[in-house]
């Protein structure tokens, strides 16, 4: 069926510190129906982290009341991170566009791998996060993940990282 898994993403460190340096995000394939993962992850970013939020489809306008923008080369900035939400064989052109518009990281998505895309994404100096979700990594380190990956609503004392 698919081949072993033979890449090794970043560690927990590692992409906290990846997250820290990030302060712009391009969401590819984002999406305006409610019930896709690309418009929770939108939902929460622009609400819940530090993020420059942007969102990428061709086919739409506007989504959350903001502008969204045909393909990453039409962005008004470029992106320190790319999180795509797209189809397996639509990830070589959009690790085509990123490398194009000069994107530090490329992002995919929880069920999204691609050990091609990862190793050319490297060696083109990127950092490469695979199969897991911007959200939950952002909330699992910022203190507002619950085991259902939803913020709890509990307030915390303890200071966020700066």
């Amino acid at each position: 069926m698919s081949a072993a898994r033979t890449w090794q993403g970043p560690s927990a460190p590692e992409r906290l510190a990846l997250l820290r340096r990030t302060r712009s995000v391009a969401i590819v394939g984002a999406s305006d129906n409610p019930s896709r993962a690309s418009y929770f992850v939108a939902t929460y970013l622009l609400s819940s982290s530090p993020f420059d939020v942007y969102l990428v489809n061709p086919r739409a306008a506007t989504i959350l009341g903001r502008p969204v923008y045909p393909s990453l080369a039409d962005l008004p900035v470029v992106p320190d991170l790319v999180d795509v939400f797209r189809r397996h064989d639509d990830l070589p052109t959009v690790l085509d566009e990123t490398l194009g518009v000069g994107a530090k990281a490329l992002w995919l998505q929880l069920g999204s791998w691609h050990e091609d895309v990862a190793r050319r994404a490297q060696a083109a100096g990127l950092d490469v996060v695979m199969d897991r979700c911007l959200k939950i990594e952002h909330a699992r380190f910022h203190g507002g993940l619950h085991l259902a990956g939803f913020d709890t609503g509990v307030i915390s004392s303890r200071r966020a990282p700066s």
